[in-house]
């Protein structure tokens, strides 16, 4: 599988998700927060379906490493 997502954006889907997941976690928000999984797992695997279809890549790597 291809990378289609390089380092700040993986980091920023990575803390965003943490963070939305921590809010959910302690009541802080509702429970829409869980959703914060979706941007740490693109972040954590390195690939967004939406990139894919829409024919995004922030890697700048046209690998498959």
């Amino acid at each position: 599988m291809n990378r289609n997502i390089g380092t700040i954006d993986r980091l920023l889907r990575i803390l965003v998700g943490v963070v939305l997941i921590a809010l959910a976690a302690t009541g802080t928000v509702g429970w829409w927060g869980w959703i914060g999984v979706v941007p740490l797992l693109t972040g954590l695997f390195q690939r967004c379906p939406a990139y894919s279809l829409l024919g995004v890549n922030s890697c700048g790597l046209k690998s498959d490493k």
